[in-house]
């Protein structure tokens, strides 16, 4: 399992400064949007139907769905996984976690999470819920849960049970299809299931402060791989304060730098 050194990964794109154009493909009108550049590219498994993308210790871990949905380390320079747990066939995989050196997992329909050792990745036990799993992050005290909606679930990590329930706006508009999550400094970034757009959204009272719009990746992506689906996946990278992104089927991760922000 190799760490990841972006400032010397050699897989780069030509810096592209993105401030999107007002006129988006988003349906809320006139989003806020938040502007960005790539500063480089790693590859990426274009097989991974990713649901979940996170930087753990220099360490990208990643969660899949359909058949044989796994949990792995990717290994940065290939962007080929180390399969750490594959799951039966019969639980369709969905977001993970990391926190307590524990990783959490979430299924879709199945209303079933795993919990492993992070170290060994042991199983150490599993955990009911009433909706579909969609993605998962934390806020270093509580898992935070999407399941689809424009609501997202708190959940103690001892009981495993919900203790708190955060609806997601824009303007008074509920944001739905919330997907996979990261957590960054109070802030919750969800990516908006087939859309191209990420909604950045404040933790503590739900409103949506801006998103990003991905669109241009998603069209030169599926320029590199036809077959590329919707995008998913978001980690935080808190070192080189970068985020990484990618997709389902994508042959790529996009190392972003956030260059301009809507101030709330």
């Amino acid at each position: 399992m190799k760490l990841i050194h972006l400032s010397i990964l050699t897989f780069s794109l030509a810096a592209i400064s993105c401030t999107p154009s007002k006129k988006d493909k988003f349906s809320l009108a006139n989003p806020e949007l938040i502007s960005y550049k790539v500063e480089q590219t790693m590859p990426h498994d274009s097989s991974a139907y990713t649901q979940g993308l996170l930087v753990h210790k220099g360490k990208i871990f990643e969660s899949t769905g359909q058949e044989a949905s796994w949990i792995g380390v990717v290994d940065p320079s290939t962007g080929k996984p180390d399969k750490k747990v594959i799951l039966d066939d019969k639980y369709f995989g969905e977001g993970i976690t990391i926190l307590n050196n524990k990783i959490y997992q979430l299924t879709w329909q199945e209303k079933v999470g795993f919990v492993y050792d992070l170290e060994t990745f042991e199983l150490l036990r599993e955990f009911k819920y009433n909706n579909e799993g969609w993605g998962l992050t934390h806020d270093g005290k509580n898992l935070i849960m999407s399941d689809g909606s424009n609501s997202l679930s708190f959940l103690d990590t001892a009981s495993l049970t919900t203790v708190n329930k955060l609806n997601v706006t824009y303007k008074g508009v509920a944001v739905s299809s919330l997907n996979e999550l990261e957590y960054v400094d109070g802030f919750i970034w969800a990516n908006i299931y087939q859309k191209d757009q990420i909604a950045k959204i404040d933790a503590t009272t739900g409103e949506v402060q801006g998103f990003l719009d991905l669109s241009d990746l998603t069209y030169r992506t599926r320029l590199l791989n036809p077959n590329a689906d919707v995008l998913n996946g978001i980690a935080w990278h808190e070192s080189t304060k970068s985020l990484l992104v990618t997709g389902k089927l994508w042959p790529l991760i996009y190392v972003l730098k956030l260059t301009g922000s809507p101030e709330k």
